[in-house]
């Protein structure tokens, strides 16, 4: 789950990590009186998006304005950005062209900034252990850093056992140039703070870019991105209640209240697979075949006749689909109930695409009765090989 960057610097800043002063508005007014509590003389209005790159990003219909990230040095300023974003869709190179509405956005103090860095913390999964990354390259995408200069990113791999130490942090601290003293201090404690709300509220990420240090040397987040493990939001109620539907894919917020993962792709072949590993199988095997994947779609392997359905309609939901693969390996899963939840949604919405299934395991011979037995055109393939290109065929024959 995602959280907005105020939010995330609401978090941070309980568990002492230094961020500077604001608030959000969701509308013009607010956005002033949030600017008058501050005091100026500079502020910095900011879009709140889930995307990256709105400093860079442009409004829709304004090629040529400003971004989502506006320093100003007057109240009148404030009022004139908040007009400008609120309501209006920003593009950036992570929202895609579409873009995404602004309907909030954060008022902060202005910051003297001396030097901008980098620093994030994930589970790094070649090492299995949780790793705290830091970079002298703040404000760049850390995969451009990793491609243009991966010596400049630093490392430190946490021990289970112990924790993340002061000494690690201060390894960091000293690899980022920090110098000694009131500068290395303050990076230690963010650096610890840091690591103790990864732990704590069960995050997958948390990414400060820039960190910076101000010129008094105070070590403080500029920014902030965390995202949430969504197995662990039971223990988090509190953290549940910080999402934004609004800034989720309508297909995808709907799967997940039914415990479906999907994932709206651009293709035109939508997937339905039981199994994460085979749904990435089913994908590569459409591209090769000469298509593309719509989605990716995981129905699990408990799902019942009900989620199949609505999993089936939430394909048919997205308007770029002209055609529909089935791919199921029935353990857990068997593919007489894949079978009638097929059959019920094809009927349900009144199936006007073509749709080939490939059922193996469990109760394959009683799925494919069922669907024989439909009087549904569905088209049934041998092997995962023989689905994927009757699918491109089929559709490919439609279009």
């Amino acid at each position: 789950m995602n959280i907005h960057e105020y939010q995330a610097k609401q978090l941070l800043r309980d568990y002492g990590v230094a961020v500077p002063k604001g608030g959000v508005a969701f509308t013009v007014d607010e956005a002033a009186a949030q600017a008058e509590k501050l005091g100026g003389p500079v502020y910095v209005v900011k879009s709140q998006i889930h995307a990256g790159g709105r400093g860079a990003g442009k409004f829709e219909g304004k090629p040529k304005g400003k971004g989502g990230v506006r320093v100003v040095t007057s109240l009148d300023e404030v009022r004139e950005s908040a007009g400008d974003m609120l309501g209006k869709v920003l593009i950036t190179k992570q929202t895609g062209p579409a873009g995404k509405e602004v309907k909030r956005i954060y008022v902060e103090e202005g910051c003297d900034i001396a030097r901008e860095l980098y620093l994030g913390m994930l589970l790094d999964r070649e090492t299995s252990r949780l790793t705290m990354m830091a970079s002298t390259e703040g404000g760049m995408e850390i995969e451009e850093v990793a491609h243009a200069t991966p010596e400049k990113i630093l490392k430190v791999s946490i021990d289970p056992a112990t924790g993340m130490t002061p000494e690690d942090a201060r390894e960091l601290a000293l690899g980022l140039g920090m110098e000694e003293g009131k500068q290395v201090d303050s990076g230690i404690k963010l650096m610890l703070a840091v690591y103790k709300a990864f732990i704590e509220l069960d995050a997958s990420i948390i990414e400060i870019n820039p960190l910076v240090v101000t010129g008094n040397g105070d070590v403080m987040a500029l920014d902030a991105k965390m995202n949430f493990d969504d197995n662990a939001l039971f223990r988090h109620k509190d953290i549940e209640a910080l999402r934004d539907e609004d800034e989720e894919d309508p297909a995808e917020l709907e799967a997940s209240k039914h415990e479906l993962n999907y994932i709206k792709l651009d293709g035109s072949i939508g997937c339905m697979v039981n199994g994460a590993g085979l749904a990435m199988a089913t994908m590569d095997i459409i591209k090769l075949k000469g298509g593309a994947p719509a989605n990716f779609l995981d129905v699990g392997g408990g799902a019942t006749k009900e989620r199949v359905t609505e999993a089936f309609k939430i394909i048919l939901s997205d308007a770029n689909v002209k055609g529909i693969l089935v791919n199921i390996f029935g353990g857990i899963m068997r593919c007489d109930i894949i079978a009638e939840g097929v059959v019920a949604a094809a009927k349900e919405v009144s199936l006007d695409v073509p749709l080939v299934v490939r059922l193996e395991g469990t109760n394959v011979e009683k799925g494919n009765q069922i669907m024989a037995d439909s009087g549904l055109p569905i088209i049934a393939a041998d092997d995962l090989g023989d689905a994927a290109e009757k699918i491109v065929k089929a559709v490919k024959e439609a279009a």
